[in-house]
């Protein structure tokens, strides 16, 4: 997809992974995911068609890479910053399912995307211009470690030049080799973003925040402009340096999966900023949206968008 004169971008960034979901019958069927692809998916969605919006990840040369291009530009989500690259693959991951609940296998040494920030010039071109660059926690504990400063350089340099940064820190400790390496990137990471979307009940485990506003207090410290911290069924509650306090009861519901539900929140709520929604609704068309997902299998939920 070709971005249109005087249409405004939208890039998330990181890594696409193919997902195999086991199906009644003891096959499997064939998908793709990843955080923040899901957010991609929803967030295209979401905006009208005078906003782009691209994946920016690196993928292999095989026919599963070509595979997952093909796949994200039938969703009308932009492959104009993806990297092919020879004798790498895409990850993969197995759901496994014990009385609904998933968990999850996953198979990435060789995945491309680790590559993501191997040449900040090539990010750098990707991302220049756009309106807004999302990116997660889980991009940065999954790119090589000696190129985490490159990558935050890169986003750095985009934010000085006018580009808003999202950043979900999404904590997962099975990517990180101890507790403190993860503190110090995932702080470091937030030290260039505008946008914090942290989930409380993580926060509290890694940093040992005692309070929501201890959790958003501390991003405000790093930075961010406005903090969103996700609370999973409970209330949840976000700052904003113009707008002030906000705070928004999720609908009540009995989830059938979970997976997406912050990636979903996340597209609802920026999809809604982005389109001048003040901060309350904001929150509330990105619980709307998460707690509709949730009600189904899946990360990526097509009925949900029509609810």
């Amino acid at each position: 997809m070709v971005q249109a004169a005087g249409q405004q971008r939208v890039v998330a960034l990181g890594e696409c992974m193919v997902e195999l979901a086991p199906l009644a019958d003891g096959h499997y069927r064939r998908g793709f995911a990843g955080d923040t692809y899901n957010f991609a998916w929803y967030l295209r969605r979401l905006l009208p068609r005078d906003w782009a919006v691209s994946y920016a990840t690196w993928l292999g040369d095989d026919r599963l890479s070509d595979a997952m291009v093909a796949a994200i530009a039938a969703e009308g989500i932009g492959t104009d910053a993806i990297r092919r690259c020879a004798q790498r693959t895409v990850g993969l991951y197995m759901i496994a399912l014990d009385d609904g609940e998933r968990s999850f296998t996953y198979w990435r040494s060789m995945s491309a995307a680790r590559l993501l920030a191997s040449d900040p010039d090539w990010l750098h071109a990707r991302i220049d211009g756009a309106a807004l660059v999302l990116f997660s926690g889980i991009t940065v504990a999954i790119v090589e470690p000696e190129h985490r400063a490159a990558l935050l350089d890169v986003l750095a340099r985009a934010r000085a030049a006018g580009t808003t940064i999202a950043f979900d820190p999404n904590l997962r400790p099975r990517l990180w080799p101890d507790r403190a390496t993860m503190r110090d990137a995932i702080t470091r990471a937030a030290e260039v973003a505008d946008i914090a979307l942290p989930s409380f009940d993580d926060e509290a485990q890694v940093f040992g925040d005692h309070s929501i506003d201890a959790t958003i207090a501390r991003y405000r410290r790093l930075g961010a402009s406005c903090v969103v911290c996700k609370n999973a069924a409970a209330p949840l509650a976000a700052w904003d340096a113009t707008e002030g306090h906000a705070t928004h009861a999720p609908p009540s519901v009995e989830p059938v999966d979970t997976t997406a539900a912050g990636d979903s929140f996340n597209a609802g709520f920026l999809a809604a900023r982005l389109q001048g929604a003040p901060l309350a609704q904001a929150l509330a068309d990105g619980a709307s949206l998460a707690a509709r997902v949730i009600r189904h299998p899946g990360a990526l939920v097509t009925a949900a968008l029509d609810s």
